[in-house]
């Protein structure tokens, strides 16, 4: 049987749903302790890098946020030696000067969920991995060089706010997560995935494109509007996916991820 391996994972959210960068591209099922993966995973090439991409949502965006299976999708990439997931996202603004079309690199969350599955440790050991920092400060570094060369403007740090869904946020629940936890954007998937690949020890970062303020803002958009904003940033997201992926080190010299359960573990 034919090993298959890749070092840099891709976790395609709305909008991203065909690993289109890859060439020699090979679709596989990866069986898992955690049950089936979102999707068949596609493993190929870029630039020499070897990369394997699932879409979260499956093709056709099938499964809703609450119901994607992210310890199977974490646990697929982690036994094919994937030690970067790069993760693009679908998310609402919860402040004025995030407009609509922008991409925004967060460094913190707050979690709203209520019923997935945390962590890998549900029994026989406890682990308490620390989310202080819960993206990889090395991947941001050379994402925010590498928009920086395409000249496109990122916002550097913010606030993910995520929710259970599917459904979205009532008007009080937006205010609140604007104005008294001083969110900045808003989401439902970033939480457990990047929580599940730091006790795999991968380094994680989420890229987000805003699609449209939340309902704490005035004026609503439709569906129609949402689709076209995603559909003109899939391009930029598509350029700035290809430069990081080989943009990111071979080796992890200085990154911290990689030891994340040495402290961890009860």
């Amino acid at each position: 049987m034919k090993e298959h391996h890749a070092e840099i994972g891709i976790i395609g959210g709305t909008g991203i749903y065909d690993p289109e960068l890859l060439t020699n591209a090979e679709s596989i099922k990866i069986f898992t302790p955690y049950g089936k993966t979102s999707d068949l995973v596609t493993i190929g090439q870029y630039k020499g890098r070897s990369v394997a991409f699932i879409p979260r949502h499956g093709k056709g965006h099938t499964i809703p946020p609450h119901k994607v299976n992210s310890r199977a999708n974490i646990w697929a990439l982690n036994s094919l030696g994937v030690s970067r997931i790069i993760a693009p996202s679908a998310v609402g603004s919860l402040q004025e000067k995030y407009r609509p079309g922008d991409i925004v690199l967060p460094n913190q969350f707050v979690d709203f969920t209520k019923k997935r599955e945390y962590t890998f440790y549900d029994e026989g050991q406890v682990c308490h991995v620390s989310c202080a920092d819960p993206f990889c400060n090395d991947l941001r570094d050379i994402f925010l060089k590498t928009s920086k060369e395409l000249k496109y403007d990122v916002h550097d740090g913010s606030t993910y706010i995520c929710i259970e869904g599917p459904r979205f946020s009532t008007r009080a629940e937006s205010k609140f997560f604007k104005d008294v936890l001083h969110g900045d954007i808003i989401g439902m998937t970033l939480v457990p995935e990047c929580v599940l690949a730091r006790e795999m020890q991968i380094c994680y970062i989420s890229i987000a494109t805003i699609t449209d303020y939340d309902v704490w803002y005035e004026n609503t958009v439709s569906s129609k509007e949402i689709l076209e904003v995603l559909a003109k940033n899939s391009v930029k997201i598509k350029e700035l996916l290809g430069a990081l992926i080989a943009a990111i080190p071979e080796t992890r010299n200085r990154c911290k991820c990689k030891s994340a359960l040495s402290d961890a573990m009860v």
